[in-house]
């Protein structure tokens, strides 16, 4: 539908955010710049947002509109870890979020989601549109403005059975590639890591380090 095309490519653009499975867990990368069409509106905007030790997501579109998301999956998973004592796997987090988007297609959420984390153990990753449709990534997934730049670097560096310190290194260097290809996307990167110790963030110092290789 035109009118569907339309309101994607009023809203959904503007960033650059990573997913990546690996052998051991699971790595999410963003950058931090929140546009108003040509206007740089912040260069500090969080992009990655924890929700338990073993789930997180990423996101693009509106703001408004993603943060409504984040506390509605916030609150259930809190509901779930009181009745089951474990909290929501990546699964049923994706499930639930499809269910929300499907049912307010009508007025939709503008938004584009990742969502990665563990299921006992096993990393798994999904991709989200804004009328609640999603797909189970495998290896990979990126969205934004800068993702076509990111994935032509990631795809040719992928390696299956690779180590998230080696997934963040691969995040780091295809979200560096973006800010200087993509105008939407740049300032600071934040990447986070989700493995059977729990969920960690990098900032940039550590970062740099990476990208730079020293």
């Amino acid at each position: 539908m035109k009118v569907d095309s339309e309101m994607y490519d009023r809203f959904m653009k503007g960033t650059t955010t990573i997913g990546i499975v690996c052998s051991d867990g699971i790595v999410l990368g963003a950058d931090s710049r929140a546009t108003m069409d040509t206007f740089i509106a912040s260069s500090e905007a969080r992009k990655i947002f924890k929700v338990d030790s073993n789930l997180a997501m990423t996101i693009a579109g509106g703001v408004g509109d993603a943060q409504e998301l984040i506390r509605i999956l916030k609150a259930q998973n809190e509901i779930y870890k009181m009745n089951e004592g474990r909290p929501l796997s990546p699964k049923s987090a994706v499930s639930l979020l499809s269910i929300i988007l499907q049912e307010n297609k009508m007025m939709p959420f503008f938004v584009q989601l990742i969502l990665g984390g563990l299921n006992d153990g096993d990393g798994q990753l999904y991709n989200l549109d804004f009328f609640g449709g999603f797909t189970e990534e495998s290896r990979f997934t990126a969205t934004g403005s800068g993702s076509l730049t990111a994935l032509g670097y990631i795809e040719d560096s992928y390696r299956k059975g690779m180590s998230t310190k080696d997934g963040v290194k691969l995040a780091a260097k295809a979200l560096s590639i973006a800010m200087k290809r993509d105008s939407a996307t740049g300032d600071h990167m934040t990447i986070a890591v989700i493995t059977k110790s729990g969920y960690a963030e990098y900032d940039d110092k550590d970062l740099d380090k990476l990208v730079s290789g020293k």
